[in-house]
């Protein structure tokens, strides 16, 4: 009989940067204890890492030697090949010798040769040892790896097939699988992505071709769109192999790991399918999707580009403004452009050779009838706002401005206003958030050659009820707004309430008669 793994503290950490509560793993632990799971992998065993990454990240012995007691099952923990060296494991496993009875190791198939030393090392210190190899949609392309398989009989306990971009059939799953049968004695294991929703297909199709272990996770918890539900799987088998489960237990747990799917609602989604079906990487998407809210289309056509190995799908004539301006006032997204915008208005009005930024296109049309010159700073879904904010774009007077080419997200023009777009040659000020709204606002005011560059509508965000997105816009609006003053020596005073720190604060009522 097969064997299942379940993954889920360690698949899932990529959404709670390896935090889980500890009472939900304690009810994950006591309900698995109840079902037909082999092994439990409860995360990384890495090396020291300059970021913050959580508790299941390093799974320190304290931390493990807890969750031993608690569970009858096998505990595995899995090393990124990429960072960990033949002259890590000691230190890493020797303290958990006893605790952890299989460590996998994950890698690039380029790099088989590199992890069979350091199997023959794992080994030295009496774990089970699995090879969870990425890309399965793309071996076909690694020709020496394939021959380097025979390294495996004697070593490797299981060898899995990761179909890292989902995007995998069942005759490429059987079709595979006879390909390491002709060159290895190796049990073979499944761990398949959902971004096809064909997860459960392929993992049932490698059991019935002979697959030793397949992975799953609860509620499907993992990168990207998710993986093979552990609850899914266990419900099939009651019925295709009359297996006893305890839906009890099921209910329990899926019930604790609810309340994480309403807050980081992983699972497939176009994006996510497109980049399934022409194995890219889903990095990118669960970057573009979880930091910063691109449209569908935006995402789908930088996929495509990818694809199509293109930079963008667009390039614009280089932003050369015809005139200067004294003052430029940015004006933001935030409620406060709209609760005081007759005085800003009124403050445009009377400011002579004044230009207005619009950072984003959320509140513009409080401002169309303003006699200024007004720039948009296009970005992401900006231009698809545009449309909506603006109902008609054929007397559209503005002129739009787009990040330096390429843009990671490609390029949505509207048609209307195609012969008003032009992109910057450069930002001047920073290496870093090239695609942020406020970076193209701030790299206007420089085009435009201000004295004084006034902003409104930068309300910034309530810290009590700040979500982790809200946060680290804050944080990046904060580092731009800071580097570009003390870069220039130019003071940027906010008209309109705000909490970033970083501003000079000012009143619009006190520059209007």
């Amino acid at each position: 009989m097969f064997k299942i793994l379940d993954c889920t503290l360690r698949d899932g950490g990529y959404y709670t940067n390896w935090d889980f509560d500890k009472s939900l793993v304690h009810t994950y632990l006591s309900s698995l204890n109840n079902l037909p799971v082999d092994y439990i992998e409860v995360g990384y065993r890495s090396i020291p890492i300059k970021e913050y990454y959580g508790k299941y990240f390093y799974s320190p012995v304290y931390e493990l030697q807890e969750l031993k007691s608690l569970t009858n099952k096998k505990l595995v923990i899995i090393f990124n090949e990429k960072d960990i060296r033949v002259e890590h494991v000691a230190d890493l496993l020797e303290p958990i010798i006893g605790i952890v009875d299989m460590v996998r190791i994950a890698l690039d198939p380029q790099q088989l040769g590199r992890a069979l030393k350091l199997a023959a090392e794992i080994k030295r210190f009496g774990f089970e040892v699995g090879f969870n190899v990425m890309y399965m949609s793309k071996w076909k392309q690694y020709g020496n790896f394939v021959e380097e398989l025979s390294g495996l009989d004697g070593l490797a306990d299981y060898f899995y097939m990761v179909d890292s971009y989902g995007g995998v059939f069942p005759d490429d799953v059987k079709q595979t699988m006879d390909l390491i049968r002709s060159k290895t004695d190796c049990k073979i294991g499944f761990h398949g992505h959902n971004n096809l929703e064909l997860a459960l297909i392929n993992s049932l199709t490698a059991i019935d071709y002979g697959a030793d272990i397949v992975d799953s996770t609860i509620l499907g918890m993992g990168r990207g769109a998710g993986n093979l539900k552990t609850e899914l799987l266990l419900s099939v088998l009651n019925t295709k192999y009359n297996m006893d489960i305890d839906f009890n237990a099921i209910g329990n747990v899926v019930e604790g790991f609810d309340q994480l799917l309403k807050k980081y609602e992983w699972g497939t989604n176009v994006p996510y399918m497109i980049s399934g079906s022409n194995s890219l990487p889903q990095k990118d998407v669960m970057d573009w999707y979880t930091t910063r809210v691109y449209s569908l289309n935006s995402m789908v056509r930088a996929l495509q580009n990818q694809k199509n190995n293109i930079k963008d799908n667009a390039q614009l004539p280089v932003f050369k403004p015809a005139k200067s301006y004294s003052t430029v006032l940015i004006l933001g997204g935030g409620s406060n452009s709209v609760e005081h915008s007759k005085a800003i208005i009124e403050f445009i009005n009377q400011t002579e050779n004044i230009a207005v930024v619009h950072s984003s296109s959320k509140n513009a049309s409080y401002y169309k009838d303003v006699q200024a010159d007004q720039f948009y700073c296009l970005v992401g879904n900006e231009g698809h706002r545009l449309e909506k904010v603006f109902s008609d774009l054929g007397d559209f007077k503005g002129t739009c401005v787009f990040p330096p080419f390429p843009r990671k997200m490609g390029t949505y023009i509207p048609a209307q206003i195609h012969d008003s777009c032009f992109e910057f040659e450069q930002i001047s000020f920073t290496d870093k958030f090239k695609e942020s709204h406020s970076i193209l606002a701030l790299q206007t005011a420089l085009e435009l050659k201000a004295e004084d560059v006034y902003i409104a509508g930068f309300d910034g965000y309530q810290e009590a009820s700040i979500s982790q997105l809200e946060r680290s816009l804050v944080e990046e609006n904060e580092f731009l707004f800071q580097i570009f003053q003390e870069t220039y020596a130019k003071d940027i005073v906010s008209l309109t309430p705000t909490r970033y720190k970083t501003l000079l604060s000012g009143s619009v009522y006190s520059l209007v008669c």
